[in-house]
């Protein structure tokens, strides 16, 4: 995609590259993968003119997809994480993917709303404030809740 400037985007490959990257999130057969990689396509055509480096878009366009996923999760608090559900690529490290596989069991113990949050601060990098705002609650009962949230995910990683 190597083009002159953000109208030459090849969209094609543009929507192929969203599309992988909301299924490595969602998984590979998730319709909800789909949708979000629709989404991310069409906010990256709203916002494509504040890429900073439009002759190499690829990693602000993942980026878009991958939130929009994550936001797409974040809605979707009726489904549990599910370990088994992990897309793996063979291209990894089995050590990274025992390190997430331990991460999404301890994330099985969390609530909906506070899935959401933990969602929210660690994979969108929202603000506490907009955090606050987003789920109805006070910024201290965000601040208080993520601190909440931590000791308990690493005391669920210890015992993992």
């Amino acid at each position: 995609m190597t083009r002159r400037d953000a109208h030459d985007w090849d969209w094609a490959r543009v929507s192929a590259l969203c599309l992988r990257e909301t299924r490595r999130v969602l998984g590979t057969t998730s319709s909800a993968a789909e949708d979000a990689a629709q989404e991310a396509v069409i906010r990256a055509w709203r916002h494509r003119t504040s890429c900073r480096d439009p002759h190499n878009p690829e990693p602000w366009i993942a980026g878009i997809a991958r939130r929009e996923a994550l936001r797409t999760l974040a809605r979707r608090t009726d489904l549990p994480l599910d370990p088994q559900h992990e897309v793996v690529d063979p291209r990894q490290d089995l050590s990274d993917f025992a390190d997430r596989l331990a991460v999404r069991r301890a994330l099985i113990a969390v609530d909906g709303r506070d899935r959401q949050l933990l969602i929210g601060h660690y994979w969108q990098d929202l603000p506490n404030a907009e955090l606050a705002t987003q789920l109805g609650l006070a910024e201290v009962t965000v601040r208080v809740r993520l601190h909440r949230l931590r000791r308990m995910l690493r005391q669920n990683m210890v015992e993992i």
